[in-house]
């Protein structure tokens, strides 16, 4: 298979892609190729979470990548960030939620939001996989609803004291840094929360029960509890107040990540059906000889085009400092929801070997799902999108 290159001229922005992510390209399909994929079956139906693999990532600079080298990583940008997670997902989209969520979230969080000192102190360690980190926003009761949240954090002395749960945090046992934000004023008064990081074995720090999953088993997804956590002011990061806001910035860039996650699932799929129906044979010729299954593929791959150039005009905006949030949302919201109906088609052109584990498209179907969900439901990006173009208009 063939590494896909992105090449674009859309709404303002022009792309030739530099030779970079060809070659972040070709490290990552290599990688996924010859690491993970002989892997995935086992690692889906055991719930293993392959933290040795994660480690190989990273010496293959796949778990900085947009962070600088002066603090360990890649020193790339947005398109490379994409392109490696479309190679990944093709292959296993666990795989590739784990190293998008160490990336956005953890990892963005201190290297966006940190001060100089936390930058030096976890980012090498961060970006070379050393050490893996999570970022805990969701709880049980307040999911896109964080204003809102029971997770609160009171001074102590020259700390913080740190009480609450949090849920379906990725790498929420395995972690070896955990970004949190908590509630430090009033429920769904302005700029409430605050960001913090906080270490494994932090007395108190309590990682949860692993989540059975309908996909992404091989994503390690758990609560984690906060029981009168202490941790010293030196590990708030930014100002109190400003966690709310650094998330939402941080989530910008994440939703570019499950874009390009959600892509890479969705052609993975798309080349099993196409492939398939190449060799498969029903009424003496093959299923691709037969126009109802042609114009299935011949939509999915226009789908799929569509959602590449999206994703990239986001990473365009994101890489040259332009405001990105409407763009995230709009290319995180598309490429989800038509990987979910790309996926379903996969799953039809199979017909019933499609939902036989033997054949690699009913995993594909498992995990896109996800995409719909994460960083975001899709009910979230249209209000998110809705409220940025009607502030831009003047209506809001």
């Amino acid at each position: 298979m063939e590494a896909h290159t992105p090449v674009a001229e859309l709404s303002g922005f022009s792309l030739e892609v530099p030779e970079t992510v060809r070659q972040i390209q070709e490290i990552a399909r290599r990688f996924a190729h010859e690491r993970i994929a002989p892997k995935v079956r086992e690692l889906d139906e055991t719930q293993t979470f392959p933290t040795d693999l994660l480690r190989e990532a990273g010496e293959l600079g796949l778990m900085g990548i947009f962070i600088p080298q002066e603090y360990g990583g890649a020193g790339l940008g947005y398109y490379e960030y994409a392109a490696a997670l479309i190679e990944l997902g093709a292959v296993d989209g666990a795989f590739g939620l784990s190293v998008a969520a160490h990336n956005s979230l953890c990892t963005g969080h201190i290297y966006y939001h940190g001060s100089e000192e936390q930058k030096r102190k976890y980012l090498p360690k961060l970006a070379s996989g050393e050490w893996l980190g999570a970022w805990a926003l969701t709880e049980p009761n307040t999911g896109s609803d964080a204003s809102n949240m029971d997770t609160v954090a009171v001074r102590d002395g020259d700390g913080w004291r740190i009480t609450g749960q949090k849920n379906f945090i990725t790498h929420g046992i395995s972690a070896d840094v955990y970004v949190v934000i908590a509630r430090t004023g009033e429920r769904r008064a302005r700029s409430n929360a605050t960001a913090f990081i906080i270490e494994k074995g932090t007395p108190g720090l309590i990682p949860g029960k692993k989540e059975d999953k309908l996909g992404m088993r091989a994503s390690e997804t758990s609560w984690v509890g906060l029981d009168n956590v202490w941790v010293p002011d030196t590990q708030r990061i930014g100002e109190v107040g400003d966690g709310f806001h650094q998330a939402m910035q941080v989530l910008d860039g994440g939703r570019i990540s499950i874009a390009a996650l959600a892509l890479g699932i969705a052609r993975g799929a798309y080349d099993a059906a196409l492939t398939y129906a190449q060799q498969r044979r029903q009424f003496d010729k093959p299923l691709i000889d037969h126009q109802m299954v042609a114009f299935k593929l011949a939509d999915m791959a226009m789908e799929l085009a569509a959602a590449e150039l999206l994703i990239y005009q986001a990473a365009y905006r994101k890489n040259t400092g332009q405001p990105v949030t409407r763009y995230s949302s709009m290319a995180k919201y598309y490429a989800s929801e038509v990987g979910v109906k790309i996926c379903n088609e996969a799953v039809q052109i199979f017909g019933g070997y499609g939902y036989v584990k033997d054949y690699p498209v009913e995993k594909y179907y498992r995990d896109i799902k996800l995409c719909t969900i994460g960083e975001g439901t899709s009910e979230i990006q249209l209000l998110v999108i809705s409220r940025d173009f009607l502030r831009e208009a003047g209506l809001s």
